[in-house]
């Protein structure tokens, strides 16, 4: 029997300054992806260095991206949080508000449904604002 399981692989970054998310869906979760999501960051800040706090998954770590990274080293810094810490890292608390407002007690026949409801949700919060800034304040 195929597995009928579906799955969708969703990146995200959040500016702690401003509160402007950036997010990406993918197949799934790997160094290429990774490395596919670094890139549209990098677009997406031309002027300033990005410093990104991660958590250790494995692909973060991945030996593929070490030229990507020291080509981009002037403007793209990895931070690694201490293992089984996700209380550290502001965008879990972007995942969790995004869960409560497009899937909490919400049935989604379909994969397609889910996607559309949190693009839906992070469009809004693709532009600097008080919700996200708030939200995931390091004071």
């Amino acid at each position: 029997m195929a597995p009928t399981r579906k799955s969708v692989a969703l990146f995200g970054a959040v500016n702690l300054r401003d509160g402007k998310l950036v997010t990406h869906f993918e197949k799934k979760f790997n160094a290429m992806t990774f490395r596919d999501f670094l890139t549209i960051l990098l677009r997406h800040r031309r002027t300033r260095k990005i410093v990104i706090l991660l958590d250790n998954a494995k692909y973060h770590h991945a030996v593929i991206l070490r030229p990507f990274l020291k080509n981009h080293r002037e403007r793209l810094a990895l931070e690694f949080l201490p293992a089984y810490s996700p209380e550290l890292n502001p965008i879990e608390r972007v995942w969790k508000l995004t869960r409560k407002l497009c899937t909490h007690n919400t049935y989604l026949e379909k994969l397609e449904t889910l996607v559309d409801a949190v693009a839906r949700e992070h469009t809004i919060w693709n532009v600097p604002n008080d919700t996200l800034r708030k939200l995931c304040c390091i004071i």
